[in-house]
């Protein structure tokens, strides 16, 4: 049954989208997390949603639409294939409960700038990313267990790794304008 209610994608919520930081978290298949302790790229959560959205009330709401708001942007955004590069956050950051696939085992860093190449077989598996809401770490995050649905499995686990830098990008470059969704039973659509 689809909820009749439609979600707005504002302006606002797109440039929170830019400014999230996606970690590896490993737990289960592995896959994609939007950093539990700075989702918006400082420690600060309510701080960065203020800088953007201008409201110093609103914090924790907007935080919680930013789960329905991850989803619709990776279902229907579009980004082309290619070369990108991109300052790392996680460079700065630490977390005992999500890691980088860039890290170095051995001492502990990671790069802080990255240059990686999106694939078409990277552009298909997003917008099969199950989005869901992570209560521990209280924020979006994609389902360790099953990350791009029932049934289907990346052609590697190299390219499976690969999806942290892949939807980072595809978080900063990505193009869908502000508009009404509505979550039916495929998923989200135009409302």
């Amino acid at each position: 049954m689809s909820d009749p209610t439609p979600f707005e994608l504002t302006l606002e919520r797109i440039a929170l989208i830019r400014r999230m930081v996606v970690a590896w978290n490993a737990a289960g298949e592995g896959a994609p997390i939007i950093h539990p302790d700075a989702p918006y790229g400082s420690l600060d959560r309510d701080d960065d949603i203020f800088n953007v959205t201008g409201d110093d009330e609103g914090a924790e709401e907007e935080h919680r639409a930013m789960g329905d708001a991850l989803a619709v942007f990776l279902q229907h955004a579009v980004l082309k294939p290619g070369r990108y590069q991109y300052h790392n956050p996680l460079a700065k950051l630490s977390s005992t409960a999500v890691s980088d696939v860039f890290r170095d085992g051995e001492t502990g860093e990671t790069p802080e700038h990255i240059t990686f190449e999106v694939t078409p077989a990277h552009l298909a598996l997003i917008p099969r990313l199950q989005v869901r809401w992570d209560i521990e770490a209280d924020g979006p995050a994609i389902d360790p267990a099953q990350p791009y649905g029932a049934g289907v499995e990346p052609e590697s686990e190299r390219l499976h790794r690969e999806m942290q830098p892949a939807m980072q990008i595809f978080l900063r470059y990505g193009d869908l304008a502000p508009g009404f969704f509505r979550k039916g039973a495929a998923g989200w659509e135009t409302a």
